[in-house]
């Protein structure tokens, strides 16, 4: 009888790291959000956004809609950090709590295969026991047989 092993039998649906906030829809788009902040893509998109705002505000002095000093760029800014910060710590949060998940699932899963390792080694060690009872019994049979050989010989030889 063979069983599959399955590493992962002791990882949980991640049910308990619900947002507060109803469901799992929210922080999912968190963390969307928070892995986007760190692209490249995001990177390069926003630095082009910046330069052109500043090339037509700074050129173009008839459609400058924020002069220089750039406060509605700096607004936007500020804007986008107050959003972004708390999304990044929520997914932060929510990464912890996976992983937490993850680290005792796998606690779980070493005790497992401790005792498993523990419960073998003791099945092991009553058939060593078992396999010397046996071996001493069969000796004491070999010399029996022997004996009674002996005796049956000694009587046929005297006959």
């Amino acid at each position: 009888m063979v069983t599959t092993f399955d590493p992962v039998r002791f990882h949980e649906p991640h049910i308990h790291l619900d947002s507060a906030f109803g469901g799992d829809t929210f922080g999912r788009r968190a963390e969307a959000f928070a892995r986007f902040f760190g692209t490249p893509k995001f990177l390069i998109g926003q630095t082009l956004l910046v330069i052109a705002w500043i090339a037509v505000n700074a050129a173009a002095a008839a459609f400058a809609w924020d002069p220089y000093p750039f406060i509605l760029l700096n607004l936007a800014f500020s804007t986008q950090a107050a959003y972004a910060a708390p999304l990044i710590l929520l997914a932060q949060t929510r990464q912890a709590d996976r992983d937490k998940a993850h680290t005792d699932a796998d606690a779980r899963h070493r005790e497992e295969l401790s005792q498993r390792s523990l419960e073998q080694a003791a099945k092991t060690q009553q058939l060593l026991e078992s396999n010397t009872q046996l071996t001493e019994q069969t000796r004491k049979l070999a010399e029996h047989v022997d004996r009674l050989t002996r005796e049956i010989h000694g009587q046929i030889v005297r006959a």
